[in-house]
Formats: structure tokens, sequence, C-alpha cells
């Protein structure tokens, strides 16, 4: 599981690009008293496309271009409970890119305790809507988003991956 890999610290977590902040609501409590692990997935899809749009990838252009993404895989470590009523937020680090492909690693912050509450390690493939099907990605952004993994690269933390994936 988590045995050996260092996580890093929520202000090591705030030095990358905040895409989401918001207040937990009433129904994302499950049965335990405690944020459902579905609404996790939740805070990813809701924040997740911020890192696109800084670089110019908004929702507007990708219906214009008749582009999407759809994501190919998953990695979720559930490090702290958030419970209705907390203040979260969500941070992006892009680890890697290749023509069709970029992996990358959302953060979800429990802003209310101090504490990392989850990580997901995504890898998603960009798409051609017209015929559903892997397309390369525009030039633009993939220029932007090796960018973006260059200014991640100098941090001085290490991104706690599962090891497994890879763009």
């Amino acid at each position: 599981m988590s045995k050996g890999i260092r996580y890093p610290a929520p202000e090591e977590v705030r030095q990358l690009p905040r895409h989401l902040r918001m207040t937990v609501p009433p129904e994302w409590e499950d049965r335990n008293g405690h944020v459902n692990v579905q609404y996790y997935q939740r805070l990813y899809e809701l924040g997740g496309y911020g890192i696109l749009d800084d670089i110019g990838f908004d929702l507007a252009r990708c219906n214009a271009e008749g582009f999407g993404m759809f994501d190919l895989e998953h990695h979720i470590h559930y490090r702290a409970e958030l419970l209705v009523g907390h203040s979260v937020s969500g941070y992006s680090r892009v680890l890697a890119v290749n023509e069709k492909r970029f992996q990358g690693m959302f953060f979800i912050l429990n802003d209310s305790t101090e504490r990392l509450a989850c990580t997901i390690e995504y890898v998603t493939c960009w798409i051609d809507l017209g015929v559903r099907r892997t397309a390369p990605l525009p030039d633009d952004l993939l220029r932007g988003l090796r960018a973006v993994v260059q200014r991640s690269d100098i941090l001085p933390w290490p991104v706690p991956r599962c090891g497994v994936m890879a763009p």
C-alpha cells in the first residue's frame, strides 16, 4: 500500500496550481458519516480540467475543434477523511506527456484539517470526438503540457506515484 511512499505535505502541494476550492455539501455524506468515495472522483472531475484551461484548452475550444479527453486509468489513494462542511481544494501536477496521452496527479487537500485527503493518479488520452478514437495532441497543447511538466519537475518533493502507470 503506502509503505515507504513519501506523500507531500499540504504546503508542498500548494506549490502547484490550484484548480478547485469548495465546501463539501451535505448530500455527499455516506452512511459512515464521511464523504463517500465516489465524491473524491467528483472533486477530480470538477478540478481536473483546470490544467488544460491554464494552457488555453478550455471547453469552448475543445467543442469548437471537436476534441476531448478520455481517462484510461486511475490510481486513487485515500489518505484522510473528508466530512460535510470541510473546505477542500484540488491541485494538479502533470508528470509526463507523449504524442497522444498525458499522465498526471490530482491532489485533494482537506483545508479544514490541513491534511492530504487523497491523490488521484491518471492517464488521459486525447480524442477526436468525430470518430471517437485517440488522436495526436495539437502541437500547442503538447508544448503547453511539456512546459507544465518542466515546471513541475523542478519542485523539490517527489511525486508519490503508484509505479505501474505510464502515458
